[in-house]
């Protein structure tokens, strides 16, 4: 069983996107990266994903510089390189070119000793479809709400 340790959720993916499939990636970092995400500084609200020249980037993730850095510190917006098999970024790139697939960033973690960033391949709510997520979501509390006064 892999050690799984997660420092950031992407929660407005889920609310602004259908989350189709689940991906793995690696992550190209610099040493005060690392420990800055280990100190659990990364924002990935905005973040978002796309493939240039067969290699795969994401874009927009803040990583807040390292308190004890040096003057070679990263920018915190850079781009970072994601790191697949090529075949898998293939696929991607398949389905990325079908209308509304966009590709997120749905969490980061360690696994192990290694920054892992999951991603998702989604597709964009309408307005509509998030009412109806939230009035969904309302019901299930409500139910486990009664449930729960019922037990006691």
């Amino acid at each position: 069983m892999d050690n799984i340790k997660i420092i950031a959720n992407n929660k407005k993916a889920y609310h602004d996107y259908f989350i189709e499939e689940k991906y793995e990636a690696g992550i190209e970092l610099a040493g005060t990266e690392v420990k800055s995400l280990r100190q659990g500084r990364v924002n990935l609200k905005d973040s978002w994903c796309n493939i240039v020249g067969g290699e795969l980037f994401v874009n927009a993730m803040h990583i807040s510089p390292y308190d004890h850095g040096n003057i070679w510190s990263k920018d915190p917006m850079r781009v970072r390189r994601l790191l697949m098999h090529k075949r898998e970024i293939n696929k991607i790139f398949g389905l990325l070119q079908q209308k509304g697939y966009s590709l997120i960033p749905l969490s980061v973690y360690f696994k192990g000793s290694i920054v892992k960033l999951e991603l998702g391949l989604c597709k964009g709510k309408k307005l509509y479809d998030k009412r109806d997520a939230a009035a969904q979501q309302s019901a299930k509390r409500d139910i486990e709400r009664a449930m729960k006064e019922q037990n006691r």
